[in-house]
């Protein structure tokens, strides 16, 4: 069987990578990789196709990254991981763990960037041998009020994720547990709140300028001026140059809501679109609505959706999907994976119509 695909999975006790041909219909399996550690991101560099980086939280290391170029069976440590600058402060900040990573601009081969918690933005310049702090976010005056030390999530406020313009190194995105979405023109030596018209109805002011919870941001590929959003309160979309977001989930099903942790954007078809939704009412963790999980599909840029549960349980299928495990191929028609807390692994090979388990009983993905 020739790999056509590469499916890298993170999960609270080590790692495994799934690997297929195009048919994408068997599955041969490599792991568990570095057993017992909490792997919060897993990812294959796409400049060079065999630099594998790994985000993970040792129980004798600590929070720290690994660097592999044989799929992860030898890994060397980071020489120097992530990690605040060394202060006086009282409010002196100490990396958890790194939550996030993310290849560099095509034109910056060896350039990585991570986002930590509790947030924080680092930058490598050697294929993640050695990482330095992002001053203009970090040590930015007001840091302190876009990350207040009191705000958290259940694994701790967290810099989720880094998004770079496809068509300049300069231009990126962060999103953030505690502010939500922030832009850099300057390759982040300075930020800008993006948030206009995205509620955060847990606090006294429901549409600050910061302080909402963006769990999950991605570009169109296809037209890198489509941002698409799943936020703690709803799915939203921006087109730039514009800078209000339109909360497109509200064309959800009333029953089932806009409630989730992430979006996938089709790679050909900047007007489509995946959610997972899940119950947002005070049910926490979050589970499918009425424990029957399906993913909604949109063709029209949110203006509609369509449900998509084929081969899911039809009912007790109490299913959390995270920030980072749902994703899809660029195969034609587009392959679509996700993982859940429950070590289950689902895919559908005809972009979401129908659905099988390809792995059951791995630890919390």
């Amino acid at each position: 069987m020739t790999d056509a695909i590469q499916l890298l999975v993170g999960t609270r006790k080590g790692a495994w990578i799934f690997r297929s041909d195009a048919d994408r219909r068997d599955w041969r399996v490599q792991g568990p990789i570095f057993l017992g550690a909490i792997v919060n991101h897993l990812m294959l560099d796409p400049r060079d196709g065999k630099t594998l980086l790994m985000a993970a939280a040792t129980g004798h290391l600590g929070p720290t990254i690994f660097r592999s170029t044989d799929d992860g069976e030898t890994r060397t440590e980071a020489g120097k991981p992530p990690a605040f600058p060394k202060t006086d402060d009282p409010r002196a900040r100490s990396v958890d763990h790194s939550f996030w990573l993310e290849p560099g601009h095509a034109s910056e081969p060896g350039v990585w960037w991570a986002g930590t918690s509790p947030p924080g933005l680092f930058e490598s310049r050697d294929g993640g041998a050695t990482w330095d702090s992002v001053a203009g976010f970090n040590d930015n005056p007001r840091y302190w009020d876009w990350c207040p030390p009191e705000a958290g999530t259940p694994d701790g406020s967290l810099l989720n994720q880094v998004v770079i313009d496809p068509r300049d190194a300069a231009h990126m995105y962060i999103a953030t547990s505690s502010a939500g979405v922030f832009e850099s023109r300057n390759r982040g030596a300075s930020w800008t709140p993006l948030n206009q018209n995205v509620e955060a109805n847990f606090l006294p002011d429901s549409y600050p300028e910061f302080g909402q919870d963006a769990h999950f941001i991605a570009l169109a590929p296809t037209d890198p001026d489509r941002l698409w959003q799943q936020n703690h309160c709803g799915v939203y979309r921006l087109d730039r140059p514009a800078e209000r977001w339109e909360r497109i989930g509200a064309a959800m099903p009333k029953e089932v809501g806009d409630i989730g942790f992430t979006v996938t954007p089709h790679p050909r078809c900047k007007d489509t679109a995946w959610v997972f939704p899940m119950d947002g009412t005070d049910v926490w963790p979050r589970t499918s609505p009425a424990g029957r999980p399906a993913v909604y599909r949109t063709r029209d840029a949110g203006v509609s959706w369509e449900r998509q549960d084929a081969g899911f349980p039809t009912e007790q299928g109490w299913f959390t999907v995270k920030r980072q495990a749902f994703c899809a191929d660029r195969s034609d028609p587009l392959g679509l994976y996700l993982g859940t807390p429950g070590g289950e692994l689902w895919t559908s090979g005809d972009e979401g119509e129908t659905w099988r388990q390809i792995a059951a009983h791995l630890p919390e993905i």
